[in-house]
């Protein structure tokens, strides 16, 4: 397929399709958390880890998937991809108890990490410089508009359905772009790509994932525990080695040389922190939501959306202010935004209802793309062209990893703050035991005994433990405002279609 080619407008559809899928993918989860926690018998520590298991291999594995593609054929890692991803979810369907589900979600990680970055890399083939940003856009857009469609579409799912159609919602989907891929894309490769590092491999998901538990367990064994002991300074062990180990490299996996470039590396420390709010957020709004306001599943996905409008909205006016101001002070007045909002909503109370909760969740998607998009394109645009891609592959690995951490620091600290505030006083302890392990699981076990008290008691630790949460996020979004303020280069960026160009850049040189 040539440049001029008008299928490769076909091959774009496929591309935007995948991308979608991941997209809401990584949204749609949170508004069955609440159903999946009652049906399977989840926990606070289970719901965890089925939102980190994916994180975790996603960020981990998209470092080796760029290789993967350059030397054993893009469009083929690309499919094989998909195809993973469509493993997960007929596992995800199958699941009967919190273990497959996890396991779904890690087989489902795996597969978007190929996906993602393999979808960029093919676009050089497909389109001519002058419509190539255009197709990068596209694909990027795809990715974000995905975000508020998943609360929606989870929500309509779980209305008529069971909660396992939020994984078979992908099966046609993936099987339609897997389709798609194999008829209109062309095969491109490099075949003086290096090996990929299975050492390093083996690192950073053992690293990133013995930290995730380390935090996870925290809470409920303690810190002092032997396991969670083992489990973080495994994780520091872990990684320090990878960091060693890849500065020896002449083609790293992880270039960690990139942290040096000042303006990439506080940008990315930027983008890296909305993304532990921003996830942290997605883990605990909607339980709330639901189990606490009483709203139903496409209810809340409703109610989510004017954080996402917000972003989204942001996203797009914050362009013509970095043009005149640079991002620094975009970036700053952004994390600044956040820190309010999240203060704002740290004053919810059981009683306040739904309004109070849509002013401060509009501020805080307005600010979330007031911080986000700004420090990402400006990230970009401090690398030089020869390493965009590695750059990109770093900065979104640390994004998927500040997501995941954010998730397990900001869950543990809401499960901590929920069973030290509930009062289960005069019930059997089977029945204390799984009233403590979420909220949803302590309206069940209040309506069985028709028991008021207790319903109200978890919903006050509920409410007590998110304000904490929020607390936690203003205090990350204070701190990376001031660094943002003092070390963030003053000089304003690229557009957003030439960071587009450098990100695809590399691929052009990629022989057939």
């Amino acid at each position: 397929m040539t440049t001029n080619d008008p299928r490769r407008w076909w091959a774009l559809g496929a591309l935007v399709a995948s991308m979608l899928v991941l997209g809401f993918d990584m949204t749609i989860l949170n508004v069955a958390l609440p159903t999946m926690a009652a049906e399977l018998g989840a926990d606070t520590g289970d719901q965890q880890w089925i939102v980190d298991a994916y994180t975790v291999v996603f960020a981990a594995a998209m470092l080796p998937a760029g290789l993967l593609g350059d030397r054993w054929g893009r469009r083929r890692m690309l499919v094989a991809g998909l195809a993973v991803f469509l493993a997960g979810s007929v596992l995800g369907v199958l699941a009967g108890s919190p273990g497959p589900v996890v396991a779904a979600r890690t087989v489902m990680g795996l597969g978007a990490a190929l996906v993602m970055p393999l979808a960029l890399s093919v676009l050089p083939s497909l389109f001519g410089p002058e419509e190539r940003s255009k197709a990068v856009g596209a694909v990027t857009a795809a990715m974000a508009l995905g975000l508020p469609l998943g609360p929606i579409i989870g929500g309509v799912l779980l209305d008529h359905f069971w909660w396992g159609s939020i994984f078979w919602v992908n099966v046609p989907l993936v099987a339609v772009g897997i389709t798609a891929c194999l008829l209109l894309l062309p095969e491109t490769r490099d075949p003086a790509t290096p090996r990929i590092d299975l050492p390093g491999t083996a690192l950073v998901m053992t690293g990133l994932g013995a930290l995730v538990l380390g935090i996870i367990e925290a809470p409920r064994r303690g810190w002092a525990d032997p396991l969670v002991l083992l489990a973080l300074f495994g994780a520091v062990a872990l990684l320090a080695g990878l960091v060693l180990r890849e500065r020896r490299q002449e083609r790293p996996m992880l270039d960690v040389g990139l942290l040096r470039q000042r303006g990439f590396l506080w940008n990315a420390v930027a983008a890296t922190l909305v993304t532990f709010i921003l996830t942290g957020l997605l883990f605990v709004l909607p339980q709330y939501l639901q189990a606490v306001l009483g709203n139903d599943a496409l209810g809340t996905g409703l109610r989510l959306l004017p954080m996402m409008g917000g972003l989204m909205v942001a996203a797009r006016g914050s362009a013509p202010l970095v043009a005149r101001f640079g991002a620094r002070p975009v970036v700053t007045a952004g994390l600044v935004a956040l820190a309010g909002a999240a203060v704002l909503g740290s004053r919810t109370q059981v009683h306040d209802g739904y309004g109070f909760t849509a002013l401060w969740l509009s501020v805080t998607g307005f600010a979330f793309g007031f911080a986000m998009i700004p420090a990402m394109d400006a990230a970009l645009g401090a690398l030089p062209k020869e390493r965009a891609g590695a750059g990109s592959g770093l900065l979104m690995t640390l994004r998927q990893t500040g997501g995941a951490i954010g998730v397990a620091i900001l869950g543990s600290l809401l499960a901590g703050a929920y069973t030290g505030r509930l009062d289960t006083t005069g019930l059997p302890a089977a029945a204390a035991g799984t009233a403590a392990g979420s909220v949803g699981a302590a309206h069940a076990v209040a309506a069985a005994l028709g028991d008021r008290a207790l319903a109200a008691s978890a919903d006050a630790a509920y409410v007590h433990g998110m304000d904490l949460a929020l607390l936690v996020c203003g205090g990350a979004s204070v701190a990376a405002a001031v660094l943002t303020a003092l070390f963030l280069p003053g000089t304003g960026g690229k557009t957003r279609a030439a960071v587009s160009a450098a990100v695809a850049a590399p691929a052009t040189d990629a022989r057939q």
